[in-house]
């Protein structure tokens, strides 16, 4: 029998050009995704990327797999119906700030809360960068570099691993864009947890936030290992600086739809005289 040819990095990219400006996080962030369905050795047949709206929900058309580009903050419901019809494929949802934790920060609750077994991988720049750099959930609230929000938002950022985590998510996870290498070893966790994984991308846009360019000096890779236990989770993602990366919560958990067992067959003359 002829042995399976293994496939690199870029037998994962497709054809197309991606069209994200210079300086953007999320070539990084392709590339990890490539880098880990090649060490995974990812069937391509049976892989789905969906997304939503975003700069970075245009990911799904540069690899080479089945791909579904989904209505704004649909992404993770679409994914979720997906795997519970088709339990053998292997599903991952993306999206950005704004597609994930506004439009659709509804659904995110919900896929945390249900664990079905999919990943989401979230790139976070802080901003609606398609359309050209409103204030996102997770701005800074003094961030005043919109014409939007001149003195900036004034309200406070979301913090998406502990919203997770409230929500009922058994793994999550952080990455950098600055750090591909991290960020394919991430995605290749995540995959393989049985379960709901969540891998939260600080994936920079220097067009809109150039100042996100100082990221890279006050990221740091988690030293731990990661938390089993949810309070002690709840205390690091309250109290956080948001820029550690690295593996942050691993539970265990049922996933949804609970696996049914096979109904008894039964006699159905016990009881009766013939």
């Amino acid at each position: 029998m002829n042995e399976p040819i293994k496939l690199k990095a870029k037998d994962y990219k497709s054809s197309v050009k991606p069209i994200w400006c210079p300086g953007c996080g999320h070539f990084s962030v392709l590339n990890a995704l490539t880098k880990a369905f090649a060490g995974l050795g990812i069937d391509k047949d049976d892989t789905v990327l969906v997304s939503g709206i975003g700069c970075s929900s245009r990911l799904p058309a540069y690899v080479d797999s089945y791909g579904f580009h989904g209505v704004h903050g649909r992404g993770l419901a679409i994914a979720q119906g997906l795997k519970v019809a088709r339990p053998d494929l292997t599903v991952i949802a993306m999206g950005g700030d704004g597609d994930g934790f506004s439009i659709g920060g509804n659904h995110f609750l919900h896929a945390c809360r249900r664990n079905v077994n999919m990943t989401y991988i979230a790139m976070d720049n802080e901003v609606y960068g398609m359309t050209k750099g409103q204030a996102s959930p997770t701005t800074p609230a003094d961030w005043d570099h919109s014409k939007l929000t001149p003195h900036g938002p004034g309200v406070r950022p979301f913090k998406p691993a502990a919203l997770a985590l409230a929500s009922g998510a058994p793994w999550i996870a952080r990455g950098y864009s600055g750090n591909p290498n991290q960020m394919a070893r991430l995605i290749a966790a995540a995959i393989e947890h049985p379960g709901f994984s969540f891998v939260h991308v600080l994936s920079q846009c220097i067009t809109f936030c150039p100042e996100q360019t100082d990221w890279k000096a006050v990221v740091h890779e988690r030293e731990e290992e990661a938390l089993v236990d949810a309070d002690e989770a709840a205390q690091l993602f309250l109290h956080e600086d948001g820029f550690q990366t690295g593996v942050l919560y691993n539970a265990q958990r049922a996933t949804w739809p609970p696996s049914v067992p096979e109904p008894q067959s039964t006699d159905i003359t016990r009881g009766f005289s013939v």
